[in-house]
């Protein structure tokens, strides 16, 4: 009897531990979570060699590259979509991973470079500051970052916790950039707050020699199951600013990663899709807007910009899908638009690149593109 209430003693002061520290790390979480501030001003890093505003009439080109934390190399599958990792395989792996990504998207020679899920200091990435290594490839840009991630210490998962993470989205211009603005998006008040991005876009006016702007919106939306509430109300947000911006006589580009099907059609309920693929509702968007691939005769041809995590990329097998893209307004005269296929070299997203024109009075597209 004696040594049965040690145990049961034993057991008892084990578990009280344990409540404990599971408490305590509950405390910790919701005393250290915060947002970031909205309509946030951004400090833009002046790096470009030319004093020159944007023309009318000339052909530019963009591009939107998500690059994984440079966590994605063709065999590397995420705990958060089902798969197992949640660090990069290594540093060494992380400074090549992003290297690449970065002369990837500087041989395209774009004017303007939106490029996602870009670390400063994350557990998950060996504390590479990612975003340094991007300005070293992208020399003689004007550069502007968003935050979008600040959390707390993640446990999870127990065999290898996630950790801290600071990320956000990085946008590099090769013409002067006169400001910028972070936006923070409406984003789940549950616990998935805690595992989830601090959602955002930036703002940011590049000027025209007619008086006007070029305003570019670089955003990463929610994914991962979110509520229709959540997913309606950061559309919502996103196209009232778009809308302001075309009211007040601006050009409209907007990119990055939409964390929707972008091919589907809005009443498609295929059971092909992942459940977290949802089509985006091209209804929400504002009149006088339109995403770039609708212009191609058939936009189903583009290579899938994206791929699942839940197990390392196999062509045929694994899981795909367009998340990536470019909207405009009916003032931007897109040229030319492609998903680059690298299959997935240096991340579980391709890069999307587009060519267009600042049309000298606002007028619809009606011209195709393509293929």
């Amino acid at each position: 009897m004696k040594i049965a209430k040690k145990v049961l003693k034993t057991i008892g002061v084990l578990l009280g531990f344990i409540v404990v520290i599971v408490l305590g790390y509950i405390i910790y979480l919701y005393a250290s979570y915060h947002r970031i501030e909205d309509n946030k001003s951004l400090s833009v890093e002046s790096h470009t060699e030319t004093k020159q505003t944007l023309t009318t009439g000339k052909q530019y080109s963009a591009i939107t590259y998500n690059i994984g934390f440079g966590a994605y190399t063709p065999d590397f599958s995420f705990f958060m979509d089902g798969g197992k990792s949640s660090w990069a395989k290594s540093k060494k792996s992380v400074l090549k991973t992003v290297k690449n990504a970065g002369n990837l998207t500087k041989s395209y020679d774009p004017d303007f470079a939106l490029i996602e899920e870009v670390d400063l200091n994350s557990t998950r990435s060996y504390h590479v500051n990612e975003y340094s290594i991007l300005k070293k490839c992208l020399k003689n840009y004007d550069t502007v970052f968003a935050q979008n991630y600040d959390s707390a210490f993640l446990f999870y998962p127990f065999t290898q916790p996630h950790g801290s993470s600071k990320a956000g989205l990085a946008l590099f211009s090769r013409y002067p950039i006169k400001d910028s603005l972070r936006r923070s998006l409406p984003i789940s008040t549950s616990y998935n707050k805690f595992f989830d991005l601090d959602r955002c876009y930036s703002v940011s006016r590049i000027p025209v020699d007619n008086g006007k702007y070029l305003v570019i919106f670089q955003l990463h939306m929610s994914a991962y199951g979110n509520s229709d509430k959540i997913r309606k109300g950061q559309i919502r947000m996103l196209s009232a600013d778009m809308k302001k911006e075309y009211e007040a006589g601006n050009y409209v580009l907007c990119g990055g990663d939409f964390n929707h099907d972008l091919k589907a059609a809005e009443d498609d309920d295929s059971t092909d899709r992942e459940s977290w693929a949802y089509p985006f509702p091209r209804k929400m968007l504002p009149e006088h807007f339109s995403f770039c691939m609708d212009q191609l005769p058939k936009k189903e041809n583009l290579w899938n910009s994206s791929r699942n995590a839940d197990m390392k990329y196999i062509p045929g097998k694994t899981y795909t899908v367009t998340l990536d893209g470019f909207i405009i307004s009916d003032n931007v005269k897109c040229d030319m638009y492609k998903n680059i296929n690298t299959g997935y070299s240096y991340s579980d997203h391709d890069p999307v690149y587009v060519k267009f024109e600042l049309n000298k009075e606002s007028v619809l597209n009606k011209f195709k593109l393509k293929n």
